[in-house]
């Protein structure tokens, strides 16, 4: 855990998945969030977000924690676990409820996918007491954001019936989904600045949307470049990812910085892990960051 002395009013935060071990694009993802918050004095926050025990595997949780500390990515505070936040999120979504701000809809994926692939509203007349069999909750969508500035890409819009879909809050399986998880965590924590790759990009006008309807305070978002496969998939645990050597960790923290198109001076080998981490936080620029998807190679 690291603890400023003179904290800012940046809070920004990494929040992982415990789907398997970092790899090359977790690093990348860690690295650019912790060092911006850092270059601004800022505060870094660690969640882990273990709201989906089908996907998750056993130990990942930790290994992700020592993988970060042993880069020397230190966190601030305590560590967020979303499977200890079960009622947190049912009081809100509760509240929602009760205000007509979301509605059962018991709609198969077949019968979206037949439709065209976005969901149009078929059960928003539907009282959820009245869904018998297995349901979704879905947030009722009556001023969708479908264009917003990110720090490095500029203006993002996206297709209009995509912003004014009304997506799901909590899954047919009782499992709450991302978008309100991620919404009502990153309120809760007042998160002030998000740091993320850019295959988020596109539900980013989602998380907006949620977050306008609940008056939350404005985040800034800045969207990194994907590390992809030579053939252009994005480096995951899903496409068999290597998990990071640690034994080489001074070597891909370099790699990354790269990556990022931060300066990398041939002194940096002779600086310690803390050392390089202070030095690139110093350095750190937004604006020469590469707004295209890199294929990972050996940088250096």
């Amino acid at each position: 855990m690291h603890q400023l002395n003179n904290p800012s009013s940046y809070r920004g935060r990494f929040a992982p998945s415990p789907s398997g071990d970092l790899h090359f694009g977790s690093l990348v993802a860690a690295l650019g969030s912790y060092l911006d918050a850092r270059s601004q004095q800022g505060q870094w926050l660690v969640r882990i977000e273990d709201i989906d025990p089908p996907r998750e595997v056993p130990g990942a949780s930790q290994s992700i924690l020592n993988t970060l500390a042993s880069f020397g990515l230190n966190w601030d505070g305590d560590v967020v676990y979303q499977s200890q936040r079960h009622e947190f999120y049912q009081h809100h979504l509760d509240i929602l409820l009760a205000n007509g701000d979301c509605y059962g809809c018991n709609c198969t994926r077949k019968m979206i996918m037949n439709a065209g692939g976005l969901y149009q509203g078929n059960c928003r007349h539907k009282q959820v007491h009245t869904l018998l069999d297995a349901h979704s909750l879905r947030f009722k969508n009556q001023h969708g954001v479908k264009q917003f500035n990110d720090r490095l890409l500029g203006n993002i819009s996206v297709d209009e019936t995509f912003a004014n879909e009304d997506f799901i809050l909590k899954r047919k399986d009782g499992l709450f989904a991302y978008q309100l998880v991620v919404v009502l965590d990153d309120i809760e924590q007042q998160i002030s600045h998000v740091v993320r790759g850019s295959d988020l990009l596109e539900v980013t006008t989602r998380q907006l949307t949620l977050l306008n309807h609940l008056s939350s305070s404005p985040i800034e978002y800045l969207h990194l470049p994907l590390a992809v496969t030579s053939n252009g998939l994005k480096l995951s645990k899903q496409n068999h990812a290597k998990a990071l050597d640690i034994d080489q960790r001074k070597s891909l923290l370099l790699q990354a910085l790269t990556f990022l198109g931060q300066p990398v001076d041939k002194d940096y080998l002779d600086l310690s892990i803390e050392q390089i981490l202070i030095v690139a936080a110093n350095h750190w620029q937004v604006s020469i960051i590469p707004t295209q998807p890199q294929v990972f190679e050996s940088l250096i």
